[in-house]
């Protein structure tokens, strides 16, 4: 594994895995992450493709660097696209995400052959209540005063309260959340509420009319799981049993199973 040596010039902290000559594939993470989170799952696809993994502006070791716009993140993704010199790429996006790598391939059809949605809710009247910690932790004037306060241990908490199994967080997700502030957490909510208002994740995906595939636990805590089926004219939607809101972490080995399949050159 490798970081990319430009990662400041473009405001992100990117790591590379896998052979260089092989088919590339993008991974973003979610709100409130990093590119960590993709850990277990880079692996495994590190082993036939080349993986990028990004932290976004404000998340992980990536600096703050608002305006947080999901269109403007998705230019600042193609710019590091353009820098490594890799496309068309098969993009993958973990919740919001999702989103990103949506507006990636709506500004910049030329660098995206195909996208999956693990995760991601298609509108903002799917979103189901956030758990009492989450709440807690987002909502004023507790949750500035919290989110400072926050251990590791209370970090693993807020995780596991969007599994729904059992599941180990490996020290390097709790600690890139942690290295996330609250006004930018806050911020970046509001630019991905913004951009769902705008227009549905279903209803973009049938605008770009790119192969898609949509995951998602059936389970999850966080969006409706029967809202997974209004991906299904526009996507191959799987479920997956007993998971809930980070396959990637719950489900690593069918979540990475799927997504080789799905980003199988010749498929």
């Amino acid at each position: 594994m490798s970081d990319f040596p430009r990662e400041r010039a473009y405001g992100m902290h990117v790591v590379c895995d896998g052979p260089a000559e092989a088919p590339p594939v993008l991974l973003v993470h979610g709100s409130g992450a990093s590119g960590a989170f993709w850990g277990p799952v880079a692996k495994v696809l590190a082993a036939h493709h080349r993986v990028i993994t990004v932290d976004l502006p404000g998340c992980g070791r990536s600096p703050r660097r608002p305006p947080y716009d999901v269109p403007v993140q998705a230019g600042r993704v193609a710019a590091v696209l353009d820098g490594l010199g890799v496309g068309p790429v098969v993009a993958v996006g973990h919740s919001s995400g999702g989103y990103v790598t949506t507006a990636l391939a709506e500004r910049r059809p030329d660098l995206v052959r195909s996208l999956a949605l693990v995760g991601t809710g298609p509108g903002m009247d799917a979103l189901l209540p956030e758990p009492l910690l989450l709440r807690l932790l987002l909502a004023p004037p507790l949750g500035p005063l919290l989110w400072a306060l926050r251990t590791d241990a209370v970090v693993r908490k807020g995780l596991t309260a969007i599994a729904a199994r059992p599941v180990v967080i490996p020290d390097e997700v709790v600690a890139g959340v942690r290295l996330i502030t609250y006004r930018t957490f806050r911020a970046v909510l509001r630019a991905n509420e913004a951009y769902l208002r705008e227009r549905g994740a279903p209803e973009r995906l049938a605008a770009l009319g790119l192969p898609a595939l949509v995951v998602f636990g059936a389970a999850d805590p966080r969006w409706d799981p029967s809202s997974a089926h209004r991906y299904d004219a526009v996507a191959r939607v799987v479920m997956l049993p007993g998971v809930g809101h980070a396959p990637m972490l719950e489900a690593p080995g069918p979540t990475a199973e799927l997504l080789l399949g799905f980003a199988a050159p010749d498929r």
